[in-house]
């Protein structure tokens, strides 16, 4: 007898606290300051919820959930020294801005 199970845990935003509280640390884009929640998922089924710990910042563009105390500051702009370079994000060593692959690990860009 075999038993096949499809599901895991993910996080989901509840509630948006505060619009555009600070910067992505992975991508650089505007985050906000949510609620979030633990979701049980069974076959790709929501079963059980409950909440989490506290808020974190979310980015919508690449769904990354981070402490507040690791964001950048909204207004910061990328200085020019940082647009020559990107930051990988998987091994988040300093990668030249030609590149589309990560020529420490290997990932895509």
């Amino acid at each position: 007898m075999f038993f096949f199970f499809v599901g895991g845990v993910e996080q989901q935003v509840s509630q948006v606290l505060k619009k555009e509280a600070g910067r992505c640390i992975r991508c650089g884009s505007l985050a906000d300051l949510v609620e979030y929640e633990k979701v049980l998922k069974l076959f790709f089924v929501p079963a059980w919820r409950w909440p989490g710990k506290g808020p974190l910042m979310h980015c919508d563009n690449c769904s990354l959930f981070f402490p507040q105390s690791f964001s950048l500051p909204p207004n910061s702009e990328p200085t020019s020294a940082s647009l020559d370079h990107l930051r990988c994000r998987y091994c988040d060593r300093a990668v030249d801005s030609e590149f589309k692959f990560c020529p420490f690990c290997g990932s895509a860009l």
